[in-house]
């Protein structure tokens, strides 16, 4: 009469611990893990996303001094860039889109300075702290250092650059220049450029370092 129900118990056990197991796991740890998968497949989706340079809301200017002390802003009309997760940024120029607000100068900087029928582009590659990116929030401002690297007219120069970066939406990201970049002419082989705007315009003097600042906004581009 007392036998029975313990043979009952310890069935239900074995029907409990089988329910419980599944390929040797408790179903609590099996749903854990399905789980966890799901949240590392989502992050990781979510961190394959690119920033795409937004090119109305990013600019770029370079400084040219003639004449010992007259300035004049230039600038370029057509940007394009990203940041990766990694924290890897590209930012190209097409240098055929450079407006020095005269007609005319344009045509002889495409032509003579740029050489843009052999050098379509200039290329601006360089790195920041991918953590610092993914751990901002919206209003947050950082200041941080970029090894970089500049390719121009066939040459490539390493230059340390000094940025400001501001989340300004949790779509959107502003990186600045702090301190203007110098592009010393001579390193680009565009010495020989300079020499010949300098001589068509009747100029004493074009100079040879040129400073460059940018604002440049990225926006959040999900990979497809």
């Amino acid at each position: 009469m007392h036998d029975a129900p313990c043979v009952d118990r310890h069935a239900h056990r074995r029907r409990t611990e089988t329910a419980m197991t599944v390929t040797g796991r408790p179903r609590t740890m099996t749903a854990s893990l399905v789980l966890s998968a799901w949240l590392l497949a989502a992050f990781a989706g979510a961190a394959s996303a690119d920033w795409s340079l937004d090119p109305e809301r990013s600019h770029l200017a370079f400084v040219s001094i003639k004449a010992k002390d007259t300035a004049e802003v230039n600038t370029f009309k057509e940007m394009s860039g990203t940041v990766d997760e990694e924290g890897r940024v590209e930012i190209a120029l097409r240098l055929d889109s450079v407006e020095t607000l005269i007609p005319i100068r344009n045509e002889r900087m495409r032509e003579l300075l740029f050489e843009t029928a052999d050098y379509k582009e200039a290329r601006l590659t360089a790195k920041i702290d991918g953590a610092l990116l993914a751990d901002m929030t919206p209003g947050e401002i950082a200041t941080t250092a970029a090894e970089g690297i500049l390719s121009l007219h066939g040459e490539r120069q390493p230059m340390i650059l000094t940025l400001q970066v501001a989340k300004v939406a949790d779509d959107t990201l502003m990186v600045a220049s702090v301190k203007p970049v110098i592009v010393e002419v001579a390193k680009f082989g565009l010495t020989s450029g300079i020499e010949r705007l300098r001589e068509i315009a009747g100029l004493e003097s074009i100079s040879h370092a040129v400073p460059v600042s940018f604002v440049v906004t990225f926006v959040d581009a999900p990979a497809p």
